[in-house]
């Protein structure tokens, strides 16, 4: 399929978040108001993981959608906060099941405290959202977030209940992602529907889900093309941690038997070498791998645009096309 809308030149972060400029800044207010509390361990930890917030992809999208109508609710700053500490808490536990050490090139909580100390880390961040979002007392918005943090536990525990990692199917990895990523993606434009633009609740979340699958897509490229120093993670992590992502799945219908021996003797080694790694990086390039994955990328951005087709023409709307391009260009 092709994207209608693509322009030369991608827009940038900062030039998406524009439109919403003023509630982006409350959104870090509000995320130290719901996790203060009177504990200097606690204090310490959300200290760490306020400089670990990253780019804020998701609070933005959910104030977009929010505004995509005029201006929005102003609880919707708050339901912004609540859905950046449901992703910290998410990565928050993802590091600590995988045992990594670094996050955007700082160190994970887990490894600057204890592994211990990283999962009630996560309990806490989840705990703090659920109890704003009783606070603010909005049952159907409560039932999307509670629907994307069981989509997120759905995910993780089908992921590691996977005994084979190379008899992954893309279908497999397409229900993966769809849980992992695309659920909070999907509940960011619904919650900012429904603070703003509610009769364009359907539309939105539609537009959500297929932008996070895609996002996820274009973050797997990330592995096998990008640099340590951008992505502030080792190149081919997923390959080093034995994670079998789209442009592997891709590849593997159409290697050698030699090829496949190569991939092997990575999966078959307990901490597979910088060799072992780049060796597969080539054969999945060679194989085809990357230009199927982002073949699915657009896929899944034409897919979200469609979705906006209904929507009024306004910056914010503007913005949220301009996300897609971004999604898919970003180098990290």
């Amino acid at each position: 399929m092709t994207l209608k809308s693509r322009t030369p030149t991608a827009a940038t972060l900062a030039d998406i978040q524009a439109p919403v400029t003023g509630p982006l800044a409350r959104v870090h207010e509000e995320m130290w108001r719901i996790v203060a509390v009177d504990s200097d361990m606690l204090r310490g930890v959300s200290e760490h993981l306020m400089l670990m917030k990253g780019k804020m992809v998701r609070p933005t999208l959910l104030l977009l959608a929010s505004e995509t109508l005029g201006a929005a609710e102003e609880r919707a700053a708050s339901y912004a906060a609540v859905m950046e500490l449901i992703h910290l808490a998410t990565l928050v536990h993802d590091d600590a099941v995988d045992h990594s050490v670094l996050r955007r090139g700082m160190p994970t909580v887990n490894a600057l405290f204890t592994h211990e100390v990283a999962v009630i880390a996560g309990d806490f961040l989840y705990s703090r959202a659920v109890q704003e979002l009783v606070r603010l007392g909005d049952l159907e918005v409560l039932r999307v977030f509670a629907n994307a943090s069981n989509e997120l536990t759905v995910g993780e525990m089908r992921q590691l209940g996977a005994l084979d990692a190379l008899a992954f199917s893309e279908h497999d990895y397409e229900f993966l992602i769809k849980c992992k990523t695309a659920a909070l993606f999907k509940a960011s434009c619904e919650v900012g529907a429904l603070c703003g633009a509610t009769r364009f609740r359907s539309e939105l979340a539609t537009f959500g889900e297929r932008l996070g699958m895609a996002f996820q897509v274009a973050d797997d490229l990330l592995d096998y093309t990008a640099a340590a120093a951008t992505t502030g993670k080792p190149t081919g992590l997923d390959l080093r941690e034995h994670k079998v992502t789209l442009p592997l799945i891709a590849a593997l219908r159409t290697m050698s038997p030699a090829e496949r021996a190569v991939v092997d003797e990575l999966f078959a080694a307990p901490e597979p070498t910088g060799e072992q790694v780049a060796r597969v990086v080539e054969v999945v390039e060679g194989e085809g791998g990357l230009d199927y994955a982002r073949s699915r990328g657009e896929e899944y951005l034409s897919q979200a645009e469609e979705a906006l087709t209904s929507l009024p023409e306004s910056a914010a709307r503007q913005a949220l096309q301009d996300a897609m391009w971004y999604v898919m260009d970003r180098r990290s």
